[in-house]
């Protein structure tokens, strides 16, 4: 395991992930903490998906990822999704979750009991 760097500001700043990644490389069984379930993709060469910022779990590291920004001050506002979205190019693996960790905690707080 290692640290991988985001190469572009953007993707940095507002890829819901920051800067740093983690990195796994070689042989063996790993262990990784995901939030809900997990879709997996094989993106052919130049293929492109569109990702909500926050659900993109693994990606392999041949796949390329950006940061776009929503467009429409309507669709920013209102969308319920952010202003941002992740942009991923292939070839290669992805792997989305199906809740990340703000929805996981936002499930979690409204089961706990709540003071009068």
């Amino acid at each position: 395991m290692s640290v991988a760097f985001q190469q572009k500001i953007s993707t940095g700043l507002f890829g819901g992930e920051g800067f740093i990644m983690q990195k796994l490389t070689g042989s063996g069984l790993a262990f990784i903490e995901i939030d809900g379930s997990t879709v997996e993709y094989n993106l052919e060469r130049g293929q492109q998906m569109l990702i909500d910022t926050g659900y993109l779990a693994m990606m392999d590291a041949s796949v390329k990822m950006e940061i776009q920004r929503i467009k429409g001050v309507k669709n920013a506002l209102f969308g319920g999704e952010g202003m941002f979205n992740t942009l991923v190019t292939g070839p290669g693996r992805v792997v989305i979750q199906t809740m990340p960790i703000s929805g996981f905690a936002a499930f979690i707080a409204s089961l706990l009991p709540k003071k009068n």
